[in-house]
Order: C-alpha cells, then structure tokens, then sequence
C-alpha cells in the first residue's frame, strides 16, 4: 500500500480538508467570560494559518455544569456571534473548523461552577472536593438533548467538524469504566450497557446534523489504572475491572461504534484526568508548577501526592501507536492518531499504518507554523522537548512557556 501525502487533501466523512494535519483538542483557557475572545480568535487563526488542515476548539461544553469551572466556553445561543467570528476567522486562513463537544462529569469544579458535578455513580469530584451526582435514566435524556442542542449551536455557529469527548474520565468515559461505572441499570455491567451513553449521544448528533458536518469520538484506548488489557487485568467481586477501561474494552467499544454507522472516524487517546493525566502526555511531570496553579488545599494535596498522580512516562515519538494498532486492528473506519506527531517521519509512519489523518497538540504550542516548515523541509523537527510546562497553563492561558520567554529554551 503507498504511504499517502500528508499534504494533500483528504476527505473525512462529507469534508475535504487540505491535509491530513489537524490540531488536536487543547483547552485554550482564553474564555474567561464562558464566551469567545479576541485572545481565542487569535490562537486559532496563528495555528490554522500555520498550515494544519483543521483546527480543533475546546472545550465546548454543552451545558453550564458540563464545564470544568465557570471560565469554560458553553454552547449557547449568546455565544453564536463570538463562534461565528472565530469559524471565519480558522477559515479565512484556509482550514476547517472543529469543535469538541463534551461534558465534564467528575472532572467538573463544582464550586466554581456553582452547580453539581454529574457521573454515573457517586464518585469523588476532586476539583469542588465533592461527590457526584448520580444521573437518573430521565437525566440522560435530558443530557442526550443538550447534546444535541450543543450540535445545533456549533454547526450553524460555521463549525466543518463535531469532536465527541469520550475519554480522560469525563463524563461519557466514566460510563464507559468499570471503576467508575458502578450501575446495575441499562447504562451498567456489561460493556454493551456503558457503552451506552456514547452511542446514544453519537446517535443523536448526527441525527441532528447529518452530513453537514464530520462527526468523530475521542475515546480512551486505556484509562492508565491497572493493567492494559483484561488478559492481565484483576478483577474484583462486585467492582469489575480494577484497572478500569483498558484496549480490549476500547477494541470493543471501538466495534461497537462503527456498527452503528454514525461516525466518520475516531481519534484514540489514553489517560484519565481524575487519576492519571500524565499517560497521556507523556513526557517530564511538572509536578511544582501544577500545584502552583491551585490554591489552598488542592495546592497542598498536589504538592504532597504529586510523584502518585503526576507518574513519569518516558517520552518517545508517535508513543501511542503500540496501543492504536490494536485498535487499527479491531476497524475498519478511520482512525486520526493523536501523541508525539511531532515530524515527517512520525506522520509517515502513522500513515503507513493505515492512519487516515495525525493529530498535533503541544508541537504547535511551541510552534504553531510547524505543519508548513515540514511540508517545506521533510528534515525539520518539533523544537518542543515534551517539558509539559504547557499543562498548568491551562488555567490562566494556555500557552508554551518555553515560546513566550518564561522559562529557558534547552534548544538554545
């Protein structure tokens, strides 16, 4: 099979993007009002005009307590004129626009929000030092509407694209675990319950949309708890897995998904944000600056626990490949692999592989014009070195210390 151009265009679902270059979903920080600023215009027009076929805003919650504090874009009718100038201003300079459409669940920070965190079952809320709130079946219908409303909003808001957000333990990814999924109603047990909720909500934003827009999940490959896959995984009376979602429920779920026939693609990641967020970086833990980020006893907490929760994960291109394949493997629908897409070489092995498109994040915080230097030079490489000073930023204005003269550049 030849390795197609990474450049050229490529179809997904009913769009034509100008390659397969996308930038990942990243929260920008850059709404302090839960609306659209010139601060966030201005992100995504420096990546889109840096070359990348699509530019993926988040976090596009689709309801207040769905953010994951108060400072969280949510989509609603006031916030469709900001949305419309930011879609013109992502294609004005040629890409397309995508939005990632998700709730946080027990990712949420229920003091700042002022509202419940929302899970599927009682579950710690780290960031409001509370417990969830358990959805009852006439809350997830009312979540299934807010979804689809959610959809309404962005696609007549000039969005190309709809990112689904199934992983990292927000809301829909804790259906899906085991660990934290603990009904024994239609939305519990068996993988085809949990999986539920995600192919409700795949269902009915297509429905609401069509074609006219591509439609995608972000789901986990693995939470990062426990053992990878249920060959080696543990199992506990009453408790399922004690690793939580691992690649054979992603494989499964993945199966599941594609027999429906609602989805153009899925773009596979890992981590969980409420256990285990480094495995989704990778990389050096940046354990003092995180905690710094917080204040009272969160600040405290994560200065005490930071080497349990922060773990260290070495670094190394493409590193979520290995996981991935197996997913490859499971379907035939197209896949946008995410972590360490950071060259050529990356980019042509994800092809090579039967990846229909790669997904950059921290490489174009550092450089946001990094797709156009590569497809100019195929020797160039990503100047970030995975640092993840990046990560903290995330609650003031997301940013690469590193590019703004913050911190030294090791490259220098």
């Amino acid at each position: 099979m030849t390795t197609p151009d990474p450049f050229a265009p490529a179809r997904l679902g009913p769009l034509t993007l100008r390659n397969r270059l996308i930038k990942t979903a990243t929260f920008e920080g850059a709404t302090p009002d839960a609306l659209v600023t010139d601060d966030l215009i201005a992100f995504h027009r420096e990546v889109a005009a840096g070359g990348v076929g699509m530019s993926t805003v988040a976090y596009c919650a689709v309801s207040p307590e769905g953010r994951t504090d108060r400072h969280q874009l949510w989509l609603r009718e006031e916030a469709m004129p900001g949305l419309r100038r930011l879609t013109d201003a992502i294609h004005a300079e040629g890409a397309l626009a995508a939005a990632q459409l998700g709730h946080a669940g027990p990712v949420a920070n229920t003091a700042s929000n002022r509202a419940k965190a929302l899970g599927p079952s009682r579950i710690p809320a780290p960031l409001g030092m509370s417990l969830t709130t358990r959805l009852g079946t006439g809350d997830i219908t009312d979540l299934l509407a807010k979804f689809r409303r959610g959809a309404r909003i962005a696609v007549d808001s000039g969005f190309d694209g709809l990112e689904i957000h199934c992983g990292h333990n927000y809301l829909i990814s804790c259906f899906l675990s085991p660990l934290l999924n603990r009904r024994r109603d239609s939305y519990g047990g068996s993988l085809v319950n949990r999986a539920r909720l995600a192919r409700e909500v795949v269902e009915v934003v297509r429905d609401e949309v069509g074609d006219e827009a591509a439609v995608w999940v972000k789901l986990n490959l693995y939470d990062g708890i426990g053992r990878i896959d249920s060959a080696r995984s543990r199992r506990l009376p009453g408790l399922g897995s004690f690793g939580g979602f691992n690649l054979d429920d992603a494989c499964a779920v993945a199966q599941l998904l594609e027999s429906d026939g609602h989805l153009d693609a899925i773009e596979p990641t890992a981590g969980s944000s409420l256990l285990n967020p480094m495995y989704l970086f990778h990389g050096t833990p940046p354990r003092a600056e995180f905690a710094d980020a917080f204040g009272g006893v969160m600040r405290l907490g994560l200065k005490a626990a930071g080497p349990i929760f922060l773990k260290h994960y070495a670094y190394h291109d493409a590193y979520l490949l290995p996981l991935a394949r197996q997913l490859r493997a499971s379907v035939r629908m197209p896949l946008i692999l995410l972590g360490g897409i950071t060259d050529r070489t990356s980019i042509d092995t994800a092809l090579s592989e039967g990846f229909d498109f790669v997904a950059m994040g921290r490489a174009l915080l550092r450089e946001p014009d990094l797709p156009l230097r590569i497809a100019a030079d195929p020797t160039v490489t990503s100047r970030c070195v995975h640092c993840n000073l990046c990560m903290p930023t995330i609650y003031t204005h997301t940013r690469c210390p590193v590019r703004e003269g913050e911190v030294p550049d090791p490259t220098r």
